[in-house]
């Protein structure tokens, strides 16, 4: 029993994290309906650009504020230099520019801060555990998972209660009915670039402070993707309890069944599980279902 709840406990912190980067997925699918195969990528972008200022003896906290600033410009100039021209055009073509987008910046970061695993030293969060009754939980795990969670509510309430957060809402709806009514498509698409790049950054950051930091912290924004297709591609809610849900499962396949299958069982399962969901709910727990009538 103290296993299964230390490995649910923790389940859910990581999937806190996992959820704010899945909230960058859900973003620019909502609105331009594609998928971004670039967001591992993005994801480390920002974690190094807040481990480079850490480093430098920038407080964490301003190290992150750092990096969201950098990650909103980056996003605009990704989205007016590579992705401005597609506007209307095939949804597979704008697809296929992120993959080569993912490429890039894989590239660009080994040039830049190598393939070594580099980690925030001095640690940023306490290196001993809390103790809750018979659960003993890192602090790195319960701090970053309050991060997540502050962040994701200041996300979503800029989509709730902001005029550019509403305009972003209208144009995932109704992208021909948006503009009519004066909304900037481009706004709303280079809008959406920048709040992917700040939330995937924050999440990596955070995942870096519990793993290090290499080229394969990349992969784990990839392994947010069975999270963002279990809610729904086009929901921000659904992104949060999809991301909760395959941090869960992912640790306890880690528990219970890596001893059975030793080489990674712990990592293929989220995909296992999003392929046979599909089966049974192909758009996800909350996933607009669009019907159409020929």
């Amino acid at each position: 029993m103290e296993l299964f709840l230390m490995t649910l406990t923790t389940g859910i912190l990581v999937g806190g994290i996992y959820a704010l980067v899945a909230l960058g997925w859900v973003l620019i699918y909502k609105c331009s309906g594609v998928l971004n195969l670039a967001m591992g990528e993005l994801t480390l972008i920002g974690a190094y650009v807040s481990l480079s200022f850490y480093s430098m003896g920038v407080p964490f906290v301003l190290s992150l504020a750092i990096s969201l600033v950098i990650g909103f410009v980056l996003g605009v100039l990704t989205e007016r230099i590579f992705l401005d021209k597609l506007i209307g055009e095939p949804v597979l073509t704008v697809i296929m520019v992120t993959v080569g987008l993912s490429f890039f910046f894989k590239g660009c970061i080994e040039l830049i801060w190598g393939t070594d695993t580099q980690v925030f030293a001095p640690a940023v969060f306490p290196l001993e555990p809390i103790r809750i009754g018979p659960l003993i939980i890192g602090q790195v795990y319960l701090w970053s998972f309050v991060a997540a969670i502050i962040l994701l509510v200041v996300f979503v309430s800029f989509f709730k209660y902001t005029r550019w957060g509403l305009a972003m809402q209208a144009t995932a709806d109704d992208e021909m009915a948006a503009l009519s009514i004066g909304v900037s498509a481009r706004f709303v698409y280079a809008a959406a670039w920048a709040i992917a790049f700040m939330s995937a950054g924050v999440g990596g950051t955070l995942l870096g402070n519990i793993n290090g930091l290499n080229i394969s912290v990349g992969y784990l924004g990839l392994l947010v993707l069975p999270a963002v297709v279990l809610g729904g591609l086009n929901s921000v809610p659904g992104a949060i309890l999809g991301g909760i849900i395959i941090g869960i499962l992912q640790n306890f396949c880690g528990a219970y069944l890596d001893r059975f299958f030793p080489g990674g069982v712990k990592e293929i399962a989220p995909f296992v599980f999003m392929a046979v969901f599909l089966l049974f709910k192909p758009y996800g727990i909350w996933g607009w279902e669009r019907i159409e009538r020929v």
